[in-house]
C-alpha cells in the first residue's frame, strides 16, 4: 500500500514555512507574520493551523499556554515528498520532463546553474 501524502494547501505552506524558519511558534506569532505580507484574519490562521494538526501536518505542544505549534517533518522532507508527488502526477514520472519544464519557465541564475552542474557531476559519480 503507498503511502499517503498529505498534500498542504497553499495558505499551509505559508504556515509551514513560517514554522520552518521560526522554529516552533504561537498562532499569535504566525498570524503577525502571515498578516504583515497580506490581509490575513487571526481565525482564519487558528483554524488553519487547527486543521494542519488533524492532517498531521503540525504538532501541537499542549503542554504549555500558548500552546506552541511546530511541523510535524522538516522542510527537506516534505519538500522531496510534494515533487515525488508532483513527479508522478503531472510529470508521468519523468523527473527530466519536471527539469526541462522549470529551466524553461524560470531563468536560472549563473550561481543556481553552477550548483545543478555540481549536483549532475555527482550524481554522475553515483554520489548522493
Amino acid at each position: 500500500m503507498k503511502k499517503e501524502i498529505r498534500r498542504p494547501t497553499g495558505a499551509e505552506l505559508r504556515i509551514l514555512q513560517v514554522l520552518w524558519d521560526r522554529g516552533p511558534s504561537t498562532v499569535r506569532e504566525v498570524y503577525r507574520i502571515l498578516n504583515s505580507g497580506r490581509n490575513v484574519g487571526y481565525t482564519t490562521v487558528l483554524k488553519l493551523m487547527q486543521i494542519m494538526t488533524d492532517k498531521s501536518l503540525v504538532e501541537r505542544d499542549e503542554n504549555c499556554r500558548p500552546q506552541l505549534y511546530r511541523p510535524r517533518l522538516p522542510r527537506e522532507q516534505t519538500e522531496r515528498e510534494l515533487i515525488k508527488d508532483l513527479v508522478d502526477r503531472v510529470f508521468g514520472g519523468s523527473a527530466r520532463r519536471l527539469v526541462m519544464r522549470a529551466l524553461g519557465e524560470k531563468k536560472a541564475s549563473p550561481s543556481e546553474l553552477a550548483q545543478i552542474e555540481k549536483l549532475l557531476n555527482k550524481m554522475e559519480r553515483g554520489e548522493k
